[in-house]
């Protein structure tokens, strides 16, 4: 009885180890089972909360720098439109100053004429109402004292008289004038006959500062440009010989198409050799000056018709006094715009020759502005034969009157 009850002590407990051991391991898996659950959830949340509050930040970094790069695309378009403005202000400050410095230089050669007793030229009380119109251009004719018969030529040809002159000048806005100084006797026979003929045709620009001489031609130009700047306010200023045959309206058409552009120097561009021989005509004592032996000039226009711009001629009138002369007044000319802004155009219509080269030309429709024979640096034997050139390679009184510039 006693074996029985053992018996069965032993087999309770061993069913109740068993369901022990099955109990544990279920309450271990569903622990286990619960723990990854609890666990998962909340790391599952707070990856997504960061990737959301990451994400928050990174939209607004991002709109920060496109504000930033916003802010900097304005403030550089407004730095780019402030340099344009001062740019803008700097050229206009330039252009009064510069405008400033002519009429200062026109006041002072007006104020010195006047202090020294003696008129720039028989226009001279004009002056202040000439310079309130714009003209076109202003032909300057060289001239000398003993060439008479080349001034009556010219005036029988391509240059108008009397009321004619008068009407070209105020309708056309062209004033042509021999141009002559005067003689190391001031006031003698040679002086007296220029105010006579003068006083007959009213066609001449006496410059007072220049006494007449081969050499002194670069002195010439140099006076002639900086008192014709001073009298009378033009588009451009034109140099010409008194041996040169000329259509003005030609030129008034040629010059019209620079007349928007800035300091403009106009010619037939050349670069002929510098001579350092003693004796030979165009010689040039300052040959040393361009170099070895053999050398050529710099480009210039030759001395036979050139014009310029305003805005060079007032240049020359105000640097007048410090500006060098070599010996021949081409060169000289040339010479004082090296280191400008300056625009030289070549224009081989102001160097034609003479019949029958002008001529065919201007059968073809290429009428030339200027013709005159190289050999001679002007029209061989000019007083005889300009009548000639100007009947057959002139353009016809009708052309200048019908023309528009």
């Amino acid at each position: 009885m006693s074996f029985k009850s053992k018996g069965d002590q032993s087999s309770g407990s061993f069913v109740s180890k068993k369901w022990s051991f099955v109990l544990c391991l279920a309450c271990f898996c569903a622990g286990m089972l619960f723990t990854n659950r609890v666990g998962t959830v909340p790391k599952s949340k707070g990856i997504m909360r960061t990737t959301a509050m990451e994400a928050e930040k990174l939209k607004l970094i991002s709109e920060g720098c496109n504000l930033k790069a916003k802010e900097e695309k304005h403030v550089s378009k407004d730095i780019i439109g402030e340099v344009l403005k001062t740019h803008h202000a700097i050229h206009t400050l330039d252009k009064t100053i510069s405008n400033l410095e002519m009429e200062l230089a026109a006041a002072r050669a007006a104020q010195e004429s006047i202090l020294g007793g003696s008129p720039l030229s028989t226009d001279a009380n004009r002056a202040e109402s000439s310079r309130k119109r714009r003209y076109l251009m202003v032909i300057g004719i060289n001239t000398a004292f003993s060439s008479r018969k080349r001034r009556d030529s010219v005036r029988a040809t391509w240059l108008p008289q009397g009321e004619k002159r008068k009407k070209l000048e105020d309708e056309k806005g062209i004033i042509v004038r021999f141009v002559i100084g005067h003689s190391a006797t001031t006031g003698g026979i040679l002086d007296r006959a220029i105010e006579a003929e003068n006083k007959k045709h009213g066609d001449f620009l006496r410059l007072q500062d220049n006494v007449e001489g081969y050499l002194e031609l670069s002195a010439k130009t140099k006076i002639y440009f900086a008192t014709a700047v001073t009298l009378w306010d033009a588009d451009f200023y034109v140099k010409v010989d008194d041996d040169v045959h000329v259509n003005i309206a030609t030129l008034g058409e040629t010059l019209v198409r620079h007349r928007k552009k800035p300091r403009v120097y106009i010619g037939c561009m050349k670069s002929g050799p510098v001579l350092s021989q003693k004796g030979v005509r165009y010689h040039e004592p300052e040959h040393w000056k361009f170099g070895e032996a053999g050398n050529k000039y710099f480009r210039h226009a030759t001395g036979q018709l050139y014009a310029i711009s305003k805005d060079l001629a007032s240049y020359i009138s105000i640097n007048q006094h410090v500006l060098h002369k070599y010996a021949n007044e081409d060169v000289s000319l040339g010479s004082w715009f090296i280191g400008l802004d300056v625009e030289h155009i070549d224009d081989r219509r102001l160097c034609c020759g003479t019949p029958p080269d002008c001529e065919w030309k201007a059968q073809a429709g290429n009428a030339c502005v200027a013709s005159f024979d190289w050999s001679c640096s002007g029209i061989c034997k000019s007083a005889d034969r300009i009548k000639e050139v100007h009947r057959r390679c002139g353009e016809g009184e009708s052309a200048l009157w019908s023309a528009t510039f």
